[in-house]
């Protein structure tokens, strides 16, 4: 099989074209090669690659940039994973796209579910949700893929900024009152493989993020225990650390229905798979 994948620079996308490699030939494009908000260039690179298997792992991920680029953001986060989803339908081919956990507004105190009711309270997280709209009005076969605090041991995330910042002495100042599940990148792109191993693989919209729950400073806070790093993190609230994009207080995603309906072993508990990515990296 044929299998395209946009956004192979990103964490989610760098994993999956090894991940997928064991179920067919893989082509990777990165934003030269593809660049979403080019629609025109969507549909060639496409029609020249004639995919059995459309995985779209590219998106404007600058959560709080896109507060100034609304339109930048909708048109390659909410517009053109409905062009891949026209292409895909055009081919007979499966698309899978990644979604968020930032549709939520955090109102809830227990695990977000698939059928709970989205409100995004950011551009990015509006802009997300129009992409998973514009996917299912496509008509295609379609797997959509909710994650959050992803991270990974390269490229720009969270887990690599406490490192450094560690590192370096610097003081570490970490918001203590939004709660979520903290996602290995290569743990998405394994339980992606596994799921479109399957026999018939689901369609609809998935929640696919680690067990467990803590806060952005738990988070931090693990990392320096398990890589061994000495310095301290102070809790803020989010009133101390503003930013131009609102994030949801509570964003855990209850990713057992996947697992379930497929039988895939889910991606597990958020501290035990970060103990193993760190154990790998040897910060």
């Amino acid at each position: 099989m044929k299998i395209l994948v946009a956004g192979r620079n990103g964490q989610v996308g760098w994993e999956l074209e090894r991940a997928l490699a064991r179920l067919g030939e893989v082509t990777a494009t990165d934003r030269a090669s593809l660049d979403l908000a080019d629609f025109d260039a969507i549909r060639r690179v496409v029609r020249e690659a004639k995919p059995g298997l459309i995985v779209n792992a590219a998106a404007y991920a600058a959560v709080d940039k896109a507060e100034s680029e609304p339109e930048l953001a909708m048109r390659v986060n909410g517009e053109a994973p409905g062009v891949l989803a026209e292409e895909a339908k055009r081919l007979g081919a499966l698309l899978v796209h990644y979604s968020t956990d930032y549709v939520f507004d955090g109102t809830k105190r227990t695990p977000y579910r698939e059928d709970d009711v989205p409100n995004p309270l950011s551009v990015y997280g509006k802009s997300k949700l129009q992409g998973e709209e514009s996917v299912r009005a496509a008509g295609c076969r379609h797997l959509i893929l909710r994650t959050g605090w992803v991270y990974a041991g390269r490229g720009r995330n969270f887990l690599l900024t406490i490192l450094r910042k560690a590192k370096e002495g610097a003081p570490v100042r970490v918001v203590a009152d939004q709660l979520g599940a903290p996602t290995g990148a290569r743990d998405v792109a394994a339980l992606t493989a596994d799921v479109l191993g399957c026999d018939a693989p689901p369609v609809g919209i998935f929640h696919a993020a680690a067990s467990g729950e803590t806060s952005w400073h738990g988070f931090a806070s693990a990392i320096l225990e398990l890589a061994g790093l000495p310095a301290t993190v102070e809790a803020i609230p989010t009133s101390e650390y503003p930013t131009p994009a609102r994030r949801p207080g509570y964003s855990v995603l209850d990713s057992s229905r996947l697992p379930r309906e497929t039988g895939v072993r889910p991606i597990g508990p958020w501290r035990e798979r970060l103990a193993a990515l760190l154990a790998e990296m040897k910060p």
